[in-house]
């Protein structure tokens, strides 16, 4: 960690004292994570990200493998080793199996849509349904400008509703956003290690 951690906890007289327990509540019965004492150096910012990440987590009902086999790949793309290492285990826990989530980690960039890396999504362990979340969290991620092809494909490969197709984006939008504070601040000292694979996942 580039900065300092802040305490895990504060007096209750201490006027961020609220927002603590905003969010321990939130992790509870787990500590809070090295990510809150960091965001928390920030006691607004902290409780912004706490009600945000805390939606997208708990109150949205795109399938949970679904989300976090796309977190997954946000963090293989943003070489987030905190962000995979913390949801990888996260994915196979929600019902998505250890060769999806290799291919996650192992496909090569899909942003630019080329034939290859098409034929290469397609003859990988993913379903149609993944494939459609993998190469729409590619192009958010890279590009950013979404190909109408790859959208469309949510809807007919991947079924998902307009409210699905809105958490999923904001899904990935926002874990976008984590990956990027843990690798520029090095939470947890994670920037130098290996994203663990799917065997050490398995063990």
């Amino acid at each position: 960690m580039r900065l300092p951690y802040a305490p895990s906890s504060v007096p209750s007289s201490s006027p961020s004292a609220d927002i603590y327990a905003r969010i321990a509540a939130r992790r509870h019965p787990r500590p809070l994570i090295p990510l809150d004492r960091s965001l928390l150096h920030s006691p607004p910012v902290a409780d912004g990200w706490n009600s945000f990440l805390g939606a997208i987590r708990t109150a949205t009902l795109v399938d949970a493998g679904l989300l976090e086999l796309a977190v997954c790949r946000v963090a293989v793309l943003t070489h987030a080793v905190y962000e995979w290492n913390a949801h990888a285990p996260l994915a196979l826990r929600a019902g998505v199996l250890p060769e999806e989530l290799h291919a996650v980690r192992t496909l090569s960039s899909l942003a630019t849509g080329s034939d290859r890396e098409i034929v290469a999504l397609q003859e990988s362990a993913l379903t149609r349904r993944q494939q459609a979340v993998v190469r729409y969290a590619d192009e958010m991620t890279l590009t950013v400008r979404v190909r109408d092809s790859t959208f469309a494909a949510l809807q007919t490969d991947g079924g998902f509703s307009d409210r699905e197709i809105v958490e999923l984006t904001t899904g990935i939008a926002a874990y976008n956003c984590v990956s990027r504070v843990l690798v520029a601040l090095d939470v947890g000292e994670n920037n130098d290690k290996e994203m663990k694979s799917v065997e050490e996942l398995l063990e």
